[in-house]
């Protein structure tokens, strides 16, 4: 009767510890994916689910580490437990195998769709405030201005803009681009 816990980020540059921290002292053993809950096929945890045996459970902080939708929660979870696997969500220590527990769980997958929905509209909304504030999202530009300057000057001096860009380690075609989008070179 293991519990088996599931960790999920949508990149490696997130942290799991947050999870790794309120799952441990529940868990027997963790699988952290790296991998966004849209992603068509999610090998961790497809393969968590299939080795899965009856009286094992699985273990999760919040439903949406796991679940895409209310649809796809409950599909899941009914199939896991007509295969005698139990579901825990940590942080409402909500247990499936009790009749009020899937209960529980039905209620709260329904209400975590579109609260899922409502953080990806603030976050587009936030994103579209700061673009009409003329914030710069994104990674920043390697070719700053003076960079910019200096590259020009010395394109300007019978430099190729292959060297140049080497020297300054991008491609050719982007400090054409950039160049260009500064009125630079034409």
């Amino acid at each position: 009767m293991a519990r088996i816990g599931y960790l999920r980020v949508s990149t490696q540059d997130q942290n799991v510890d947050r999870q790794r921290d309120g799952l441990a002292a529940l868990c027997d053993e963790m699988h952290v994916e790296y991998i966004s809950a849209a992603a068509p096929l999610r090998p961790v945890f497809d393969r968590i689910l299939a080795d899965l045996p009856p009286g094992d459970t699985l273990v999760v902080l919040t439903i949406d580490r796991a679940f895409r939708s209310t649809v796809d929660a409950v599909n899941q979870v009914q199939g896991l437990m007509d295969r005698g696997v139990r579901i825990q969500i940590a942080n409402l220590d909500v247990d499936t195998a009790p009749a009020d527990g899937m209960f529980a769980f039905t209620i709260i997958a329904a209400v975590a769709t579109p609260e899922r929905m409502r953080v990806s509209e603030r976050t587009k909304e936030g994103l579209a405030a700061a673009r009409r504030r003329g914030k710069r999202l994104g990674t920043p530009p390697k070719l700053t201005k003076p960079k910019l300057q200096k590259a020009a000057h010395r394109i300007a001096q019978n430099e190729t803009i292959t060297s140049v860009a080497q020297s300054f380690n991008v491609a050719p075609w982007s400090l054409t681009r950039a160049l260009r989008r500064h009125g630079l070179r034409t």
